[in-house]
């Protein structure tokens, strides 16, 4: 596993122009990123996984019962 992991877009306004930070990080505090966009800088710093998303990976996203998680069956909602 990479020891930085690169954020997609900016969490501040979402651009997507980031850059690393040439500041030094301590090891295991984060890695700090630049947005040009809105000129400010933040750290990103994996936690760990979820033993929940686990489960709803194994699911598939669908319900014990086969139903779709938002309550649609597949069918038209006017039905």
């Amino acid at each position: 596993m990479s020891e930085r992991a690169a954020p997609f877009h900016c969490p501040y306004c979402g651009d997507e122009d980031l850059r690393p930070s040439e500041l030094e990080t301590p090891r295991g505090q984060g890695a700090a990123w630049e947005c040009a966009a809105c000129n400010r800088a933040f750290r990103l710093k994996f936690l760990g996984l979820l033993a929940s998303g686990l489960q709803a990976a194994h699911h598939g996203g669908a319900d014990h019962d086969g139903a779709h998680p938002d309550g649609l069956h597949g069918e038209d909602s006017d039905s």
